[in-house]
């Protein structure tokens, strides 16, 4: 037998019979009529004005609106009097009634409005509902007379009012239970308002990150070649930043090694020569989470250009100004960025200004940086809305930098964006290759990420990837002071291009071995030596940062296990004081044919103490990532105790980064899950 469905509370109203009873209709109109007719005599008035002491002391704040024996008075003399009267007309009892009824009207429309929202049932608290059971129940007529109803018919009027609202609070109870455990914001029992019910709504967020898996623990033995492109890109720690200040832990997949370790200035020794721009520093320390293992160390420097030496620049802010970018944290501080950057230029080098929102188009032509009033009223006037055809913004800044290139010079794309590209071509495969393509005429292209709940990470890192540029992600003012002024001759002059790295470890005193980050730049060890395939630059003074963690041959701190069939290599039989050996592979700016660097990792490694105190900092930073990403390999490795580490690290600290690190830590041990 089929259940009927259970009323809502609603429904009843709809069913309720609003024919009023005839006799008693007709009484009230007479007696309104009457009323109205007649002068009161002094016992009716006062009768009357006791009856309304008494209603209004029931009625509390609503006694100034309630339609008394004056108001009734007011209308009478006005009928009487209607082709004279010598008051003001803000002071004629006319209008002072015509404001007490439209005030009960709205205070009517308002309370309906509060407790029946279409879909939404809120539900007073219990104690309003049966102090209001306790009340007596009155009925107002328009004439503002009561309805001179016998003593038992008001008694019996008011039990029946009590009744049905005691059952219709039970079946309003019932039915808002289901309500609460539907996946939605939750409401306080005391917020009727409808804005508030509006804002109660879950904001949907569509962050989007390449997922990735960890790089495994490898057995020597098996493949002792290790093989991956360089990574400067810092996007992943000002993100995570970003969302531990707000008190949220940031997804894993938002985390990447490379990127938190690369975050950090390292004071590594400087190469001297253009010709061999980099130096090669390896540290061996104990692992803090692994004890018997090791970590390799390796800090690359880059050469730092000479202020005379540093080539013009021909630029293209490729600015989003969509919809999604209409927030403060999003186009606002993308003005302030340009800015900034502006600032760092020099007079001869040209800016130009594409945006793009439904459609693209140029704000600025290629402009010399001399008439800097001109760029920044160019940038003062943008104004965010629209969807987002980055595809056509992207194919207008590359004809824009095209036209004016220069041979002797950097041409670079600067793109501004939450990433979000969702009219014209959107996929990533066909923006990689048309990148890909433009990157070979000489036009890099670099990536700036701003906002939260739209930021689309996995298409910046793809084009900034593929433009042989940098992916920074702008959570506040600050962030871009550092990149773009401070880091400006790294962000935007290249001194080395596809860059690569391979360590060969070696069998007999290495038994395994584990890549910390950098999944997403893996090479194959044939790429290495060929220079058909691409890989990442280093600009101006940059460092790049790797750390291997590495089981020695002897130690039983492996997570391999021998196989059945193999010879397992002992301290015993192991031979060389060497780990391995790192390579570095790379070509200068104007060369087509890669070279060679190559430095043993001794057993006895003795870096400088300079140099362990950099590597332990950046051990505490490469922890604290993986610990955000769930901790795999870390074993009982804490948040205290990679504070405990970089605080012991700190070293020169200039712009405080180092200490706002030990900070985040602290946050990232009460932040809550997305």
């Amino acid at each position: 037998m089929t259940q009927s469905p259970e009323k809502h509370p609603l429904d009843e109203l709809a069913t309720l019979n609003a024919t009023p009873n005839a006799t008693i209709k007709a009484r009230h109109i007479a007696a309104a009529l009457e009323a109205f007719s007649s002068e009161p005599s002094a016992a009716a008035d006062e009768k009357t004005s006791a009856t309304e002491k008494i209603s209004a002391h029931r009625q509390g704040f609503l006694q100034r609106l309630r339609l008394t024996r004056e108001s009734t008075q007011h209308g009478n003399d006005t009928m009487k009097n209607s082709t004279h009267n010598p008051h003001p007309f803000w002071k004629r009892p006319a209008l002072l009634s015509g404001i007490a009824a439209s005030s009960i009207a709205v205070i009517a429309g308002l309370g309906l409005m509060q407790h029946y929202q279409p879909g939404y049932l809120a539900t007073p608290p219990m104690e309003a509902h049966l102090a209001d059971t306790h009340s007596d129940i009155e009925e107002i007529v328009v004439t503002g007379m009561r309805a001179e109803l016998s003593q038992a018919e008001e008694r019996q009027h008011k039990a029946k009012a009590i009744a049905d609202r005691q059952r219709r609070m039970a079946e309003a109870q019932m039915a808002a239970k289901p309500m609460a455990a539907a996946p939605t914001a939750a409401v306080h029992a005391d917020a009727y308002a409808p804005a508030d019910i509006l804002q109660a709504t879950t904001r949907e967020y569509r962050d989007r990150f390449n997922q990735v898996d960890d790089n495994p623990v490898i057995a020597t033995r098996d493949n002792p070649f290790s093989t991956f492109s360089i990574d400067v890109d810092t996007a992943a720690y000002s993100f995570t930043r970003r969302l531990l200040n707000q008190g949220q832990l940031p997804p894993k997949d938002a985390v990447r090694i490379e990127e938190m370790v690369n975050y950090f200035d390292y004071s590594y020794p400087l190469p001297s020569s253009a010709q061999t721009p980099f130096t090669t520093n390896i540290t061996v320390l104990d692992s803090p989470w692994k004890p018997g293992n090791k970590l390799l160390h390796i800090g690359i420097q880059g050469y730092q250009l000479p202020a005379g030496h540093i080539p013009q620049s021909n630029l293209v802010f490729l600015l989003d100004v969509s919809g999604s970018m209409d927030e403060p944290s999003k186009l606002p501080l993308v003005k302030q960025s340009m800015e900034l950057l502006l600032s760092t230029l020099k007079p001869e080098d040209t800016v130009a200004i594409v945006v793009y929102a439904g459609a693209a188009g140029t704000v600025l032509e290629p402009t010399k940086v001399r008439e800097k009033s001109k760029i920044l009223a160019a940038l003062h006037n943008l104004q965010a809305g629209g969807s987002t055809a980055g595809g056509e913004g992207l194919a207008l800044a590359y004809q824009l930098a095209e036209a004016n290139f220069n041979p002797k010079g950097v041409n670079r794309i600067i793109l501004a964006t939450d990433g979000d590209f969702n009219v014209g071509q959107t996929g990533d495969e066909p923006l990689q290759d048309f990148v890909e393509r433009k990157r070979a005429k000489g036009i890099y292209l670099s990536v700036l990420g701003f906002g939260q709940g739209n930021y689309q990470d996995a298409l910046m890192q793809t084009l900034a990837q593929n433009g042989n540029g940098t992916a920074a992600y702008i959570d506040t003012l600050s962030e871009a002071q550092k990149v773009l002024v401070n880091e400006a001759t790294s962000t935007l002059f290249p001194i080395a291009r596809d860059v690569k790295i391979q360590v060969e470890f070696n069998p007999a005193t290495v038994a395994e071995y584990r890549l910390l980050g950098y999944e997403t730049r893996a090479l194959k060890r044939e790429d290495f030596a060929n220079d058909k395939v691409d890989a990442g630059d280093v600009g101006s003074g940059q460092r790049v940062t790797a750390i291997y963690e590495i089981t020695p041959v002897g130690t039983d701190s492996g997570l391999l296990e021998a196989g059945r069939y193999q010879t397992p290599t002992t301290a015993a039989n192991s031979s060389g004081n060497e780990y391995g050996l790192v390579r570095l592979r790379y070509k200068l700016p104007t060369n087509d044919k890669s070279q060679l660097l190559e430095q043993p990792v001794l057993k006895n490694n003795k870096a400088t103490p300079e140099l362990q105190q950099e590597a332990r900092f950046a051990t505490a930073v490469a922890g604290f990532a993986q610990l955000l990403k769930g901790g795999k390999y870390t074993g009982d490795f804490t948040y205290d105790q990679v504070i405990e580490l970089a605080q012991a690290n700190k070293g020169n600290d200039e712009y405080g980064y180092r200490t706002e690190f030990v900070q985040l830590v602290r946050k990232a041990k009460i932040a809550r899950e997305l």
